[in-house]
């Protein structure tokens, strides 16, 4: 059954962003862009996980949050906080919060905590990766295998040792393999819909992680598309759990 996420985020291009991402992920989305209305919203339907930002129009996230605790919601809720912005933290954490991103976020990092907040939820966090432990265990492509929530890579049978962001960069692409990803696509992913480096950081995580895995061209290979962005692609037949 497809998991419904309530997103509470009054930035236009913000919303528009989560829910584009999540929704690509196979999450039913709906967005609120009032405090209020978000409140309400969660008071009347039924939602897995909902994303709220702290700081909105007409009702603020704590008051949201402290709303629907106090009516017995026990929806769990991850906070949208401003960067270095720990007393939100703690507060927010306080309030009922069961985690929180801070802003600028990739995406990479939201889908993840979205997963482990919603196999907590379900009571799936101490089964292990062999016994139907969520559909984000492993991404099995050729030869590599990536472990989303280990933030481990082996090809080959044999671990890889990579930096978190040329992770992050291997496992945006392994989970569309085939599917062209533009610069904007991996930045906006992995480095935060705010970073303001230019897109040849991409290039160069994806220089670094071509050497680093020594991707076998018969098996599995990362493909430049001049002027356009990098797709990874998988030559044998492959099983992908994502």
């Amino acid at each position: 059954m497809t998991q419904r996420l309530l997103v509470i985020e009054d930035e236009p291009t913000l919303s528009r962003l989560l829910s584009y991402n999540l929704t690509s992920e196979g999450y039913e989305v709906v967005v609120a862009e009032h405090g209020q209305t978000g409140f309400d919203t969660a008071m009347q339907q039924d939602f897995d996980l909902i994303l709220l930002d702290l700081m909105l129009p007409g009702m603020n996230g704590f008051e949201i949050m402290s709303k629907l605790r106090g009516e017995g919601i026990k929806t769990p809720i991850i906070i949208l906080t401003a960067k270095n912005a720990e007393q939100e933290v703690v507060e927010g954490l306080k309030s009922g919060a069961d985690d929180y991103i801070t802003k600028p976020f990739g995406v990479a990092e939201l889908l993840a905590r979205v997963a482990a907040v919603l196999r907590r939820s379900n009571g799936q966090e101490e089964r292990e990766p062999a016994a139907a432990a969520s559909d984000e265990a492993q991404i099995s492509l050729g030869a590599l295998t990536v472990y989303p929530e280990k933030y481990e890579v082996t090809l080959n049978g044999e671990q890889i040792t990579l930096r978190p962001k040329e992770f992050e960069v291997l496992l945006y692409l392994a989970r569309k393999p085939g599917v062209v990803m533009t610069r904007d696509d991996l930045m906006n992913a992995v480095w935060g819909f705010d970073y303001i480096g230019g897109q040849r950081t991409v290039d160069v995580h994806v220089s670094s992680l071509r050497k680093k895995l020594e991707l076998d061209p018969g098996s599995v290979h990362i493909d430049s598309i001049r002027g356009v962005g990098y797709k990874l692609v998988v030559n044998k037949k492959k099983s992908v759990h994502h």
